[in-house]
């Protein structure tokens, strides 16, 4: 999105240089074929991961811990905002031809999803960091009724601070229009784009950052060494995904905050903006894509859940003939050696939280 205070394609991309104004034919064109393919890949990528990280926490049969109701969240989140692409992508091309409800219904699953999914990312940093920086006091705190209580403050944050993003959104003649009062007209924008840039980015990797931090100091005094290595590679990967995939995105927000005040008026900087804010897009939306892969399934029970769904399609696909001997009747026929562990689920849990 151009903007995020309107859905994308609202964007009007008019830009005065003197009495010569910008052509915006290029920018919209681009956009009305980039911006569907764009949607569409992150769709249908986002929607199988987190389904399927739902599934094996919903499914599972190891009693619930506080990380997988994080992990759960998180899924649902990026499924909300997953879910609402295709909508935008058939605005791109053909503006919107659903009503007024709907397209606040949509917006809401948007917002919701995006503040959403970065808060729960948030939170899961704090966990770690509780539960090895902290581990004796995290044996009493962390767990599943203080973890639904961290749920539900995160949903109302969420729901609260996406408010402002989509209550003037309006249809009209087949666009998204943000009807503000005459007192907002000039700050509203403003006001939408800073809070993304402060809730939505700043706040949550300083969070990351110290609670990371702390965590690596704190790995590196154990003994462990090849699991603290593996622990700290992936921290890193945590830490570096997220900054690399969303801080092209806000720094574009944040120069599109200025273009209200005037700050550019070169007409080839205004469209590179406009260019660069699609391209940063696509970047920052595919990060709900690896979230099951850098949250989830470095975990032992989620590699566990694909590999018995993996062979349960086997069978299914697969009746008779070589791949017979696939077929599994009970959750026995899986090797042993990956479904049984020594571990308690208290140290379970303790692991999980190391590694991720």
């Amino acid at each position: 999105m151009t903007d995020m205070s309107s859905p994308e394609m609202d964007t009007e991309f008019v830009y005065d240089e003197g009495t010569s104004p910008c052509e915006k034919e290029d920018i919209q064109a681009f956009g009305k074929v980039f911006l569907p393919v764009l949607y569409t890949l992150v769709f249908a990528i986002g929607l199988v991961g987190n389904l399927l990280v739902t599934s094996a926490i919903l499914k599972g049969r190891e009693k619930r811990t506080i990380t997988d109701i994080f992990l759960l969240n998180l899924a649902i989140s990026d499924l909300l905002f997953v879910i609402s692409l295709p909508f935008w992508a058939s605005y791109a091309v053909r503006g919107w031809t659903l009503g007024n409800l709907s397209c606040k219904i949509v917006s809401s699953f948007y917002y919701v999803g995006f503040f959403g999914g970065i808060f729960f990312i948030s939170l899961i940093s704090i966990d770690r960091y509780m539960a090895i920086v902290h581990a004796a006091f995290s044996i009493r705190a962390r767990t599943v009724s203080h973890g639904f209580l961290a749920m539900l403050g995160v949903w109302i944050v969420a729901i609260l601070v996406s408010v402002p993003q989509f209550v003037f959104i309006q249809r009209s003649e087949g666009k998204f229009t943000p009807n503000y009062p005459d007192m907002l007209q000039d700050i509203w924008e403003v006001f939408c784009n800073m809070e993304i840039n402060i809730i939505g980015f700043l706040i949550p990797i300083c969070i990351m950052g110290y609670c990371y931090c702390r965590v690596i100091r704190t790995l590196l005094s154990c003994t462990n060494r090849k699991k603290t290595t593996r622990a700290i590679r992936l921290i890193l990967v945590v830490v570096i995904v997220f900054f690399l995939f969303w801080t092209p995105y806000h720094v574009l927000i944040f120069l599109e905050t200025l273009k209200h005040y005037d700050f550019f008026a070169n007409c080839s900087t205004l469209k590179f903006i406009d260019y660069g804010m699609h391209a940063t897009e696509a970047l920052a939306f595919s990060h709900c894509c690896l979230n099951p892969v850098i949250y989830a399934f470095a975990g032992e029970k989620f590699r566990k859940y694909l590999y018995h769904l993996f062979l349960k399609c086997i069978s299914f696909i697969c009746v008779c003939g070589p791949c017979s001997q696939y077929k599994v009747s009970s959750p026995t026929t899986i090797p042993e050696s990956v479904l049984s562990s020594n571990q308690t689920q208290h140290t379970s849990d303790q692991d999980g939280s190391i590694l991720l």
